[in-house]
């Protein structure tokens, strides 16, 4: 658009962090109808089904949802999935915020079909391989479990309990 000029700072997405799955789009099918899974597949970014996974199961571990403050970073660098998560209070005066990072390079492995353990936190995805898609899982697990030892489920509790007296 030409308005170079008008720019004053980029904000950078670990300076930034975004809500679970912002900028991610989904296509709702029945888990085991192999026809539309395939033909939906086409759609599929990898990397994205691999972030929103580590983020899904990271929100889901906190008990989080929309009205919870909750926020992550997500990318792919040499065979890493980072993730970044953070939890804050309301006011913001309370934050944690810790980064894990897991492989989801798994060249030797065949790819998910339509089978009883092809979903994590409710994804379904074909062509990527399972170790990756249990690993981006894992990485969420884990990164929500170190800040809920450092105090999360306090921050969240409060931030709950206000957003309920509202």
């Amino acid at each position: 658009m030409g308005w170079e000029s008008r720019i004053d700072q980029i904000l950078l997405p670990e300076q930034c962090l975004y809500a679970v799955g912002q900028g991610a789009l989904a296509v709702e099918v029945r888990a085991r109808d192999l026809d539309i899974l395939q033909m939906v597949c086409a759609l599929q970014d990898p990397q994205t089904v691999l972030c929103c996974i580590a983020e899904r199961a990271f929100m889901r571990r906190l008990e989080g949802g929309c009205s919870v403050p909750v926020a992550v970073c997500t990318v792919i660098q040499d065979s890493q999935l980072y993730l970044t998560g953070a939890v804050y209070s309301l006011d913001g005066s309370d934050c944690l915020k810790e980064t894990m990072q897991r492989p989801v390079l798994f060249p030797d492995e065949d790819v998910d079909g339509p089978n009883d353990d092809s979903q994590h936190v409710g994804i379904t995805a074909l062509g990527v391989p399972r170790k990756a898609l249990a690993s981006a899982e894992y990485l969420g697990t884990e990164l929500a479990d170190l800040l809920l030892s450092k105090g999360a489920k306090e921050i969240l509790t409060v931030a709950r309990q206000l957003n309920d007296a509202r």
